[in-house]
Parts: C-alpha cells; structure tokens; sequence
C-alpha cells in the first residue's frame, strides 16, 4: 500500500493574518492585514518546507522568479521608495517570504517595521482596491 504524500496547508497564523491575493506556479501570494505597509507574502505550496534551503534547486529558482515578479508589481502599485525582502520565520515556522513597500514617511522609517506600531487592519474597500491593482499588474484573474 502506498501512501499518499503530505499535503500542503496555509499556516493558521498566516491565514489568520493575511487575505489571499492569489496562486503563482509555486507560491501562495498573500496580502498582510496590516494597513501600516503594503506587505505581501510568498508561502511556496510545498509540505514541510522551512527554509529555502528545503525546496529543490527548480522550487529555489521558481520562488526567486516569483519574489521578482511580485516586488515590481508591488513597486510599480505602490511607487515606494524601497523594498524588504526577508524570509525570517521566527514565529511561523512555514517557508514565507515578506515583501514589504516601505516609504521614507511610513511608521518606521528607516527602522525595521517589526513591532514598531500596531497593526491597524485596511478598511475593506482600501484593500479590494489594493489587491485589484496587484492582480491587474500581475496577471492574476
């Protein structure tokens, strides 16, 4: 008898975090509920996945292609100033990778965003509107 592999599923804290924006060919793009930063998340849909270091080298090449693709489009949404990339993964034990807009004028300038405010939840229609306008420049239906 064989058994079937693992199947994959959204960390709890993630989906209770975020909204999901869309699928990409490996990863599951999320957007932050923190209105604060347009914040967007890559969880690439593979089981037991940590680090990158995990994925095989074509899941390593396909998540870079995807981290690209998404931070201009989220540059190109947003017009900020500069973008972190990070894939930390201190409390959410699941491979994610945090792609962050960041403005000279937003709450933490020039600091790391982490713990520097609150979270402050987007008002529905702001993040429909935010979320449209990266489907549009990525390509996601």
């Amino acid at each position: 008898m064989t058994v079937p592999p693992p199947s994959w599923s959204l960390h709890p804290q993630l989906k209770q975090d975020t909204e999901p924006v869309g699928d990409l060919p490996l990863s599951r793009l999320l957007v932050s509920n923190d209105a604060n930063y347009p914040w967007l998340l890559l969880v690439p849909r593979r089981p037991g996945a940590c680090e990158i270091i995990d994925l095989d080298e074509k899941d390593q090449s396909q998540l870079m292609i995807e981290i690209a693709r998404i931070s201009r489009a989220l540059k190109d949404v947003t017009a900020c100033h500069k973008l972190n990339v990070a894939a930390i993964g201190n409390v959410v034990p699941q491979l994610h990778v945090h792609v962050v807009a960041r403005r000279r004028d937003d709450a933490a300038w020039p600091k790391p965003m982490w713990g520097t405010v609150p979270a402050q939840a987007y008002e529905v229609a702001e993040r429909q509107r935010f979320v449209a306008a990266l489907r549009r420049k990525i390509g996601l239906s």
